[in-house]
């Protein structure tokens, strides 16, 4: 196996090789071999399975996969949720691999599919900024299938989630990343997700370097997704292009691959490669950017509130200004809320109330937070006290916000009707790299979304076996712990 170090330093002389891009000179149809970077990205993620992960790395990804399973329980009685297991009793039920909060078995493949949908059943799951990617929600349900078709042991497991999150975030991030997102239609996420949910897979079938090109060939050429996701109003179809989609996709990559097909040798490189076809401005360099020394797991946000990442920030800023500075709902005459303006069209009077912007920030206003059930309580959309409260709400698109991004920073004003001018600019968001939230949130937030479920004691079981998952075996003994009893 190469060391650490060896690798970095092969990495490093890889992106100062490619600081000009060659023109292929091949004849058609001839292939050139891999490249440089797909050889050092290749050569890493043949490794993961059996490299050891840095001790706070690994702490992190725990974190990520006790809040993306908790995402996918909770996630098991929203309607995309139940849609899901509708899909695997009437089509996919052949084949022993889990699907979540249920009592359902399916092929790989089709778990897979429902796991994700469940993971992004709502606004629960993590998010990466630089690439504008959910990871956890395609990665975790393709590392679970994976790793239970190859009898994966607890720390292949969180191995194989690491690099899943390693290698999506970074082809979207080569692509562009949030600049890439911000200026065509194509839906990153399912990018991110679909590479993501490939690798994961890759680790945990434990292919040679060879065949983890020619599954990335597959993931490439099964990536997928527009903005049209946006026009959905009942979050099924958002939950198949972030998650569902991408865990399918990947897992099947490896699959094809394992099971003897083989593809193009470096589908990142060469004529007609997927960033000529996608993102003709790419830095192919970034896919194996300090791979081995930055960890894209630790660079990814866990939402403190069960909302869209866009109004994480909002909510913060509103319990910082009710610390400072107490007030009851009906002293408020006004809220103005800045976000930039990319951001704000995302969560802008928008019709689930998880990812409308006025309606949370009105529900915030009222209970003075906001929990799981009341960020999915649609009916509440319409009591005439959230209405009143949200009529006294402006969201304003500031071009000053859109210099930080990605970061994804929001200035709250509230004015009261004594005259009182209360402001909060939050920066760093609970939860971000930046302000990080501690493992008895992580633990708190994942109790929420399961207990009910699963019950008090079973969810308690279920979140300290992740954080001792070294311990874990095989990753068939969670099938009792993951599902209904």
């Amino acid at each position: 196996m190469q060391s650490r170090r060896g690798f970095i330093g092969m990495a490093a002389g890889t992106a100062a090789m490619l600081g000009a891009r060659p023109v292929c000179t091949l004849a058609q149809g001839a292939s050139p071999g891999p490249g440089p970077i797909m050889t050092a990205l290749s050569t890493y993620m043949s490794a993961a399975l059996t490299r050891p992960l840095p001790d706070e790395v690994a702490e992190q990804a725990k974190y990520h996969l006790v809040d993306t399973v908790a995402a996918m329980i909770s996630g098991s009685e929203l309607p995309p949720g139940q849609a899901a297991q509708r899909y695997i009793r009437e089509h996919g039920g052949n084949g022993a691999i889990t699907v979540v909060g249920s009592a359902l078995t399916a092929s790989p493949i089709d778990a897979a599919l429902a796991n994700g949908v469940m993971a992004h059943a709502d606004e629960t799951d993590d998010s990466h900024n630089e690439s504008r990617s959910h990871p956890g929600c395609s990665v975790v349900p393709a590392a679970l299938a994976s790793c239970e078709v190859f009898g994966v042991d607890g720390i292949g497991l969180l191995r194989a989630v690491t690099l899943g999150y390693d290698v999506g975030t970074r082809v979207v991030m080569a692509m562009g990343g949030a600049s890439f997102s911000y200026e065509n239609s194509l839906s990153t996420h399912s990018i991110a997700g679909t590479f993501g949910a490939a690798a994961a897979a890759i680790c945990a079938a434990g292919l040679d370097a060879r065949q983890v090109r020619w599954a990335l060939d597959y993931a490439a050429q099964e990536s997928s997704g527009f903005l049209a996701w946006r026009r959905d109003t009942d979050h099924i179809e958002k939950a198949f292009v972030f998650a569902g989609m991408p865990a399918r996709n990947g897992v099947t990559a490896a699959l094809l691959v394992k099971s003897g097909w083989n593809g193009v040798d470096d589908i990142f490189s060469g004529a007609d490669n997927f960033f000529t076809a996608y993102a003709p401005k790419a830095q192919p360099d970034r896919l194996a950017d300090k791979l081995g020394e930055r960890y894209e797991i630790a660079q990814t946000d866990i939402k403190k509130w069960t909302v869209g990442s866009p109004i994480q920030a909002p909510l913060d800023a509103i319990e910082a200004i009710r610390g400072k500075q107490p007030f009851e709902t009906d002293q408020v005459k006004k809220v103005t809320v800045r976000l930039a303006p990319s951001v704000a069209a995302v969560v802008d009077n928008r019709d689930i109330p998880d990812i409308c912007l006025q309606h949370m920030v009105a529900v915030m206003l009222i209970d003075k937070t906001v929990s799981f059930h009341a960020a999915h309580d649609k009916p509440r959309m319409q009591d005439p006290a959230v209405l009143q409260q949200r009529a006294k709400i402006e969201l304003v698109r500031d071009e000053e916000l859109a210099k930080v991004l990605p970061a994804r920073e929001a200035v709250v004003e509230i004015d009261l009707a004594d005259g009182s001018h209360l402001l909060e600019r939050v920066g760093a968001v609970r939860g971000t790299p930046r302000n990080p939230m501690t493992r008895n949130e992580v633990i708190d937030k994942a109790r929420d979304l399961t207990a009910p479920v699963l019950g008090r004691e079973p969810s308690m079981k279920l979140i300290e076996t992740i954080f001792e998952i070294e311990k874990v075996a095989d990753i068939h003994s969670l099938r009792r712990l993951l599902q209904r009893s």
